[in-house]
Parts: structure tokens; sequence; C-alpha cells
């Protein structure tokens, strides 16, 4: 599945949505790490995500580890609630920038 990118102030925006699970994830994977490999801030919308296990969750962490090392940023916005509950029963919460909507991002 492709997922709809914009662009809002420095940041490249991917709107997921549906079931970011294991079949999805590697598809996930190479959209966000294409963003990033094009030297761009990565703004992550999850607010259409109905669920996500470990391997979509394992997708945000290392996108959030290659942008810091290129010393870009990666973020993410309006995490459904039951995604919400999986970065928080992984303790992600507090490692991620989450933005509750696009008024709050910098």
């Amino acid at each position: 599945m492709k997922y709809p990118v914009s662009q809002y102030l420095n940041y490249t925006v991917i709107n997921l949505s549906g079931e970011i699970d294991l079949n999805e994830s590697s598809n996930v994977r190479k959209q966000i790490l294409n963003i990033i490999s094009k030297d761009s801030n990565c703004l992550v919308d999850l607010s259409m995500v109905e669920y996500i296990d470990s391997s979509g969750v394992a997708c945000l962490v290392e996108g959030l580890q290659t942008a810091r090392s290129k010393q870009l940023s990666f973020a993410l916005l309006g995490v459904s609630e039951s995604a919400m509950q999986v970065l928080q029963l992984a303790r992600l919460d507090t490692v991620f920038t989450i933005y509750d909507s696009l008024d709050e991002v910098e």
C-alpha cells in the first residue's frame, strides 16, 4: 500500500492508515526511510491507524534513529488511541516527539 505524502512547514508528512502489521511494515519502513534519505524531516501521521504491532513500531524506531543520525527531525502526529497504547506499553511515548495536531508542529 502506498501512503499519501505531503509537505507541512519543513516536514514531509506521511499519512499512515489501517493496520500496520508484519504484512505492511516493510512497505512503511521503505517509505519512511525514503523520506529521510532525501534529507527531509519526517512527520508520521498515525491518526488513522487502527492497529500497529511490534514490527510497525520497529519501523518508527528505525526512522527515528536514522533521522537522528542525519540530524533530521522525526515526530509522530495525531497518534490514535490504539497506537498510543502500544507506544505506552513499550514506553516509547516518551522517546518520540508527539504532536496532537499540525497546529503544534514547530
